[in-house]
This record gives structure tokens, C-alpha cells and sequence, in this order.
């Protein structure tokens, strides 16, 4: 056997960094194959001596795997063995920054000077290692793909020099976008814009970007929530073309249509919603059958018969995914001629339906189903809140039909919550605004028995289209393509440690199995009902699951204890219901499975929309509380420790729902230390100690409607 050549320590230790020379070079665009040659003029060694140190390094590299040569003289990187992984970036308000790693649960964390040029959303390729020999870390290679190139900032004008820079939220931008004076378009020194990145050269500091778009004076009503549009991409208005397609439809009832319908137009039928709702997805039927059971029909807008594949209207309405809601608007999905009016099952008018039809006995079981296409009449429109007091009084119209649902609703919420379901019922913020949408009061929606009555309807009708598609007669899996609504299990991890911090509490959890799990979830969600620790727990509880998606992959909904679950009942505001309801009639009509992939992609791209809708939604909510609170500065308010940091700690006002920040330099009477594990911070010295959960007063110091962000200090 042939002896190893001895290489000395001091050409050892240069090979391994012109090694790591040519990794960075090759990493800059990984895919891409290299010479000896390309490689000694990118790492710029450029003379004889040089490219041989080059050759030496490339089969030092080559025998580790790192690189692999796929034709003589001939490298590219290899990524399995490099320890180079892609993912998307989420940037948080410091600068710093995690991967999202494909295929993975695994976040990589990025600190700020190891982004490189990447923004938030960008598809990045990162390099990881275990900072100082302990934490796992990473650095962005190369941006694979961009997320977008239009932010919003504050344009911050240089006088005398006739350009500016739009400084952005470091979560959405780690730089400022430098603008040269013929890209301005009249914005004015402090000015909120919209910029559109138009060059970014390797090696500068700043991007070069355009103005394209003033949205006035921050801190302005308008100003803020149009920058929250335009921060997230969503388009408030329709571009006239999809109007104009939308404005052709036909409106009316054709007499073709009706028979190839099941006409339930003589069924009573009625509809539960918010006071203030303008579109109506979803209607109840009702009727006593001969055999003594009841007929219940869940009755859904019927969106699939007016957008229809591979038109403008559906183009738009699946870029949107969905209506997002903020406080004081709605960007729909679809337009209003659309969802206010043609789709909308209004009283007194007669609409096409797709229908779940079921027959229950008096102990809400299931006897017969029926799903199809149906036309329907609405007889009464209900709000909440008039449904609520038929529950309650059992007095006025239609009171011993809705008194009927709410009993069967009520069997099917215990045997759903036997089943598994966990029951997290936290109330939302809502705000009265006046007529120039100033917050003059705020109210938290609460969920009561007519909420539960529709809940469960809608749950029931979900399930069962989902099993329909999914089971055969034999309640086998039948293998065909849908889109599910999934909720994986919770992570066992924070499981143990949600036992571990609630046992300090005296609560006990059993995690031994899963029906263990959720008995043990609900009886400690029920046992601190009105415990001052209620919010802290219930809060920790919500982290330990995980985020409901769409998937083609029936994995199950954790959450509602449902093996097989889709969304079928709001096509109005979701794009995965007119998906569903369109794989429902392709396979009510005899169609084979259609493509998995294909309906993935959908999927993944429903989840993003969705996830987009609820980050505006919390942002525009968060504005209004800092609207909120610009009124009650000075004052004092009782308050619960919502959240727990290394810098600081936030702070609930339980009667409006408003956050605010109390920063640990702040506190002067003590050093305080962040203790992770029992989400606490505590005085070095003195030994006082602010807990998750925690009651404390508190007085309003400062409220930034710009940043979004209230600050409080302890009383």
C-alpha cells in the first residue's frame, strides 16, 4: 500500500483556508459547475504557484465530499455533505433572522450580519455551523429567489445632495434603500412611501430603489392602514378588468339550472351571522321528517358555479386566497357584485346552493347524507345575537326550529370533545369606531351558544365531505386527491415543559397517550377559568400547538379531533372551500383522481395567503390599540404579564386587550436576569421576580402608532 504524502502543519492549515476560500466562491452560485481555472481567478489566485495550491485544496476538498467532480477537472459543491440547507427567511425587528428549512420543522438562526442581501420571504440558500462549537447558526449564501421588490418606509430626503434613503421595518428590510434625485416622485422628507427595488450590485451596502407611491404622514388613519396594504401585497381595489368580468356574470335563476338541482326552495331555511355581515356563505334548513327524525341542511354559496377555472376572476381570487379582515375594512377575495350580492344567500331571494343534507335522530346520530348542488330560499336572516335569545328566552319567530339545532349542536360539541377535541375558546378584540375611524371603544367577541349552534354545523359538514372523498362503503382509504385542513400533534417537548410550569401551579397533566393528553388539556383549560393565571396558561397551552395548514395529505386536525377535515363552508372568503367544492362535484360526477402535486402547490399556497391575512389583521389590530391608548396616556391600569423576554417583559390590559412593552433597563430598583425556563425575570440582588401570568400596575408612558408599540412603566 502506497504511504500517505506527509503534508507539513503549515501548508495543512493554508490548504484548509484556501479551502474555505472556494467554498464561499463556489457557494455564490452552488449549482453552478467550475474548472480549476474559474475557481483560481474567483478566489483571484492567478500564478502558476497559486493554481497549484488551488488543485491541492480542490482534491483535499474532493476527498471530504464537499465537493464532488462530475466530469474530469470538473467541480460542483456537494450540498447533502456541506451542511447547506435552503429555506425561507423571517427577519424579527432587531435585524437578526431564521430559516425556515425545507422539508424540515428545523429553523436556523441568522444573525444580522450574516443575511447578506436577503429580505424577508426571499428563498435563500444558507450555510450552518455550530457557533462557538455549541449553537447551531447559519450564514446566507445567495438569495435564491426574491419575495418581493416593493416595501414600505419612510423616506428620509438629504438636503443639499438631491437623493434620500427609505428606511424600512427591519422586519421586512435589514437596509436602506438608497434613491437617486430622479426617482423621488415627489415624496417629501418623512414621508410614508411605497419603493420598488430596481438594482442591488454585488458588494453595495444599499439597494437602488424607485418611489412609486406616497402614502402620506405616518402616525395619519390612511396612512398606517394603507401602509399595512401595501406591506403585505394586498391590492384594495380590483383591476378593471376583473370587474368588468365580474359585471357579465348572469345573475339570474335559469330554468336548465334548476333541474340539474335538488330544489329545497320550500324547506325553511335561514341564515345566523354578525350584525354587521354583508355576505352570507352559509344557511341553515330544517324540517321534521315522518319518521320522526330531522332533516338538517347545511347550505353553502355555490361560488363554483359563477368562478369558474382559467378566467380573470379566478386568477385574482386565488392570488388573494382570502378576504382579510382588518378593523376597519375588508380586502375581499372576490368583488362585491360577487360576494354582497350574486353569491350571497340573502333572505327572499332564491340562490344556487352546494349542500351537505343530513338526517339526525333526537341523539344527533347520522342516519342518511346527501350532498349535491341545490336551490334554496332563505326565509330569515338572524344575527347572533337574535339567535341567542330564542336559545335563551324560547320565545319569538322560528324559536322551536333554532331551540331543535341548538340541542342537536350541543350533542355534537360533547361527542366531538369526547372524541379529542380541545376546546380553546378565547374571546377577539373589536373596536366601536366613529365616523372618522377613531377608536372611541373597545369590546371582545365572545362565542355563545349561537356561535356553537353554527360551529358545529359547519364542523359536521367539513368532516363529513372530507370522509365522502376520503372512505369508501368500508370505510377504507379510497386514495383520492383533496385538500385537508391539518393540524399535526403537538410537540412533545413543549408538552413536558407546559406540564412542568403548570405543576407549580398544582395543575397536573398526563401525557402518557394522546386521549390522556387531550382529557388532560381540556380539564386544565377548564380548571383555570377565572384563575388570575387563566391567560398565562391558556396562553402557553395555544404555543404548544401546532399551526393548522392545507395539505393533500389527510394527516388529521389535532385540534378538532377529526381524523379526515376540510374547509368547504366559506368559498365566499376562502380559496380552498371552491376548491373543495369543486373536487367534490368532479368526483360526484364519476371523475378519477386528479393530480396531487399539482393541488400541493395549491395548498402550499393557500397556507401563505392565509398566514399573510393574519399577520395584517394583527397588525392593523395592533395599530388601533396604540390609536387606543394615545388617549390614555398617564393613566394607571391593572395588567397581566403576557409575554417574557431577555430585554424585557410585555403587559395586557385585560379590559381592552392592549400590550405594551416594560423594558428591563427600565427597572432601576434591581439588575434583572431572563430566566427561559420558568418565563420569569429576577432581581439579582433583591430576588423579586416578574412571572408569566403575573398581576401588576402599570402606567402608560408612551404610545407609537408608527411602530406600533405602547410602552408602560410599573407603578
Amino acid at each position: 500500500m502506497k504511504k500517505p504524502k506527509y503534508i507539513p502543519r503549515k501548508k495543512d492549515d493554508k490548504l484548509k483556508e484556501i479551502g474555505k476560500e472556494i467554498l464561499r466562491f463556489m457557494n455564490q452560485k452552488s449549482s453552478k459547475i467550475y474548472n480549476y481555472k474559474q475557481i483560481s481567478s474567483g478566489i483571484d489566485f492567478k500564478n502558476p504557484r497559486q493554481r497549484e495550491q488551488v488543485v491541492q485544496a480542490l482534491h483535499r476538498l474532493r476527498a471530504e465530499d464537499k465537493i464532488k467532480e462530475v466530469e474530469k477537472g470538473k467541480y460542483i459543491v456537494n450540498l447533502q455533505i456541506q451542511g447547506t440547507l435552503t429555506g425561507i427567511i423571517d427577519f424579527n425587528q432587531a435585524g437578526n433572522a431564521y430559516v425556515k428549512v425545507e422539508h424540515s420543522d428545523e429553523d436556523i438562526f441568522i444573525h444580522s450580519k450574516n443575511v447578506k442581501d436577503a429580505m424577508q420571504g426571499d428563498k435563500v440558500l444558507i450555510v450552518t455551523y455550530h457557533y462557538r462549537g455549541k449553537k447551531l447558526e447559519g450564514s446566507v449564501l445567495e438569495v435564491i429567489e426574491r419575495n418581493r421588490e416593493e416595501f414600505v418606509g419612510t423616506f428620509e430626503f438629504i438636503k443639499h445632495k438631491d437623493f434620500g434613503f427609505v428606511v424600512g421595518d427591519k422586519k421586512s428590510i435589514n437596509t436602506d434603500i438608497f434613491i437617486p434625485k430622479g426617482k423621488i416622485n415627489g415624496a417629501k422628507n418623512g414621508d410614508k412611501v411605497v419603493v420598488k427595488i430596481s438594482d442591488w450590485r454585488t458588494g453595495e451596502r444599499n439597494p437602488e430603489g424607485e418611489i412609486i407611491k406616497v402614502l402620506g404622514a405616518p402616525g395619519e388613519h390612511e396612512t398606517e392602514i394603507h401602509s399595512i396594504l401595501a406591506e403585505y401585497g394586498l391590492p384594495y381595489t380590483f383591476p378593471e378588468d376583473v370587474e368588468l368580468e365580474a359585471s357579465k356574470i348572469d345573475k339570474k335563476i335559469s330554468a336548465a339550472e334548476i333541474k340539474k338541482r335538488r330544489d329545497m326552495r320550500k324547506i325553511l331555511t335561514f341564515t345566523i351571522d354578525p350584525e354587521n355581515a354583508k355576505d352570507f356563505d352559509d344557511a341553515l334548513s330544517i324540517q321534521k321528517l315522518e319518521n320522526g327524525n330531522w332533516e338538517i341542511g347545511v347550505h353553502i354559496a355555490d361560488v363554483s358555479h359563477f368562478v369558474v377555472p382559467e378566467t380573470l376572476l379566478d386568477d385574482e381570487a386565488y392570488n388573494r386566497g382570502t378576504s382579510v379582515y382588518l378593523v376597519d375594512r375588508v380586502v375581499p377575495m372576490l368583488p362585491e357584485i360577487l360576494s354582497n350580492d350574486v353569491c350571497s344567500l340573502k333572505p327572499n331571494e332564491d340562490r344556487y346552493a352546494f349542500s351537505a343534507v343530513f338526517e339526525l335522530n333526537d341523539s344527533a346520530e347520522i342516519k342518511k347524507q346527501w350532498f349535491g348542488k341545490t336551490l334554496i330560499h332563505s326565509d330569515r336572516r338572524f344575527s347572533y345575537e337574535e339567535a341567542q335569545k330564542r336559545i335563551k328566552t324560547r320565545k319569538g319567530d322560528l324559536a322551536e326550529e333554532i331551540l331543535v339545532l341548538d340541542r342537536l349542536a350541543k350533542i355534537l360539541r360533547k361527542a366531538r370533545i369526547k372524541n379529542g377535541a380541545i376546546t380553546f375558546d378565547r374571546s377577539e378584540v373589536r373596536f366601536n369606531l366613529d365616523e372618522n375611524s377613531e377608536p372611541i371603544g373597545v369590546y371582545f367577541k365572545m362565542s355563545e351558544d349561537s356561535n356553537h349552534l353554527i360551529e358545529e354545523f359547519m364542523l359536521l359538514a367539513n368532516r363529513k365531505v372530507s370522509e365522502f372523498i376520503s372512505l369508501n362503503n368500508q370505510k377504507q382509504r379510497t386514495d383520492k386527491t383533496f385538500v385537508y385542513r391539518i393540524h399535526d400533534d403537538p410537540d412533545p417537548e413543549k408538552l413536558e415543559a407546559l406540564k412542568d410550569f403548570v405543576s407549580t401551579f398544582g395543575y397536573k397533566m398526563n401525557l402518557s397517550n394522546p386521549r390522556k393528553i387531550h382529557e388532560s388539556m381540556n380539564k386544565l383549560l377548564s380548571d383555570v377559568k377565572g384563575k388570575g393565571e387563566e391567560n398565562m396558561i391558556e396562553t402557553l397551552a395555544m404555543r404548544t400547538m401546532s399551526k393548522a395548514v392545507y395539505s393533500t395529505e389527510p394527516v388529521g386536525h389535532y385540534g378538532l379531533g377529526f381524523e379526515y377535515y376540510t374547509h368547504f363552508t366559506s368559498p365566499i372568503r376562502r380559496y380552498p372551500d371552491l376548491i373543495a367544492h369543486r373536487l367534490l362535484q368532479h368526483y360526484l360526477d364519476g371523475g378519477k383522481s386528479v393530480n396531487k402535486t399539482e393541488f400541493e402547490e395549491k395548498c402550499k399556497h393557500c397556507s401563505a395567503t392565509e398566514r399573510r391575512a393574519a399577520d395584517a389583521e394583527r397588525d392593523s389590530i395592533k395599530f388601533m390599540q396604540v390609536r387606543f391608548m394615545e388617549k390614555h396616556l398617564g393613566e394607571v391600569f391593572e395588567g397581566v404579564i403576557s409575554g417574557v423576554a431577555e430585554f424585557g417583559f410585555w403587559v395586557e390590559i385585560p379590559e381592552n386587550g392592549a400590550e405594551g412593552l416594560i423594558k428591563l433597563r427600565d427597572l432601576m430598583d434591581d439588575s434583572y436576569q431572563y430566566d427561559a425556563k420558568s418565563h420569569a425575570v429576577y432581581g439579582i440582588r433583591r430576588g423579586k421576580q416578574y412571572q408569566l401570568g403575573d398581576r401588576i400596575k402599570i402606567k402608560v408612558m408612551k404610545a407609537n402608532v408608527i411602530k406600533k408599540q405602547v410602552d408602560f412603566k410599573i407603578v
